[in-house]
């Protein structure tokens, strides 16, 4: 799904994109994850002085960005368990719970998410909520299953809608769904995991960010 950019959303994905270097260990393999905030943080990272082993990537577009920037790409079965994954967000609370997804590489993030010491999440100013659920909730579902979780995830209260020609690096298909009651993120992500044929979905709660750089026109504020 298209983010719309604006001179000071760019400013505070710039601001929050650097200040994640500070997190960054000398000869460490980095989770990196996917979206416009982390094509940024890449780029930082490789005009700065930071040298890491390797990185594991959380979609082909991120490991494309990594291969032409010269940094080695490994597989998570290879590297084990992280130190440090980087990713950005659509929608963080105070607590920082997630909304992931809009890229659709939902899967393989929280993957890298789970595998990593430390999440830090990257985010302009824009991206805070009160409440999780203004931005759709991104569900990737194996192709067969669509109209059977839809259906489901309607009689949830939600309105789902098939990201029609979107094919997930993982073969599989998204919907976003609109209108959901998510005041509970970590027991909507668990019951609707629940659902046979959903892959996962974009909650990020039960493993939430440990980290949320904040990028402003005043500098980056920092949530846990």
């Amino acid at each position: 799904m298209k983010d719309v950019q604006t001179p000071a959303k760019q400013a505070g994905k710039l601001a929050a994109a650097r200040a994640a270097l500070d997190w960054v260990a000398e000869d460490s393999v980095l989770g990196v994850g996917t979206g416009s905030t982390v094509n940024l943080f890449i780029q930082l990272l490789v005009q700065s002085d930071r040298r890491i082993t390797a990185a594991v990537s959380s979609s082909d577009a991120s490991t494309a960005l990594l291969h032409a920037a010269g940094i080695e790409v490994v597989e998570l079965n290879t590297a084990g368990d992280l130190s440090l994954y980087v990713d950005g967000a659509d929608e963080t609370n105070s607590q920082r719970q997630l909304i992931k997804g809009g890229g659709a590489a939902l899967t393989r993030e929280k993957v890298l998410a789970a595998a990593a010491s430390r999440f830090v999440c990257i985010v302009d100013e824009s991206k805070v909520v009160d409440v999780l659920g203004t931005f759709p909730l991104p569900v990737e579902v194996i192709p067969m299953a669509r109209s059977y979780v839809a259906r489901q995830l309607a009689r949830a209260g939600g309105q789902p809608v098939w990201r029609e020609n979107v094919i997930t690096d993982n073969g599989n298909q998204i919907l976003d769904v609109h209108n959901l009651d998510l005041t509970d993120p970590t027991r909507s992500e668990r019951e609707f995991n629940q659902i046979a044929g959903v892959v996962t979905v974009g909650l990020f709660a039960q493993r939430r960010a440990d980290v949320v750089l904040i990028g402003t026109a005043d500098g980056v504020r920092q949530l846990g």
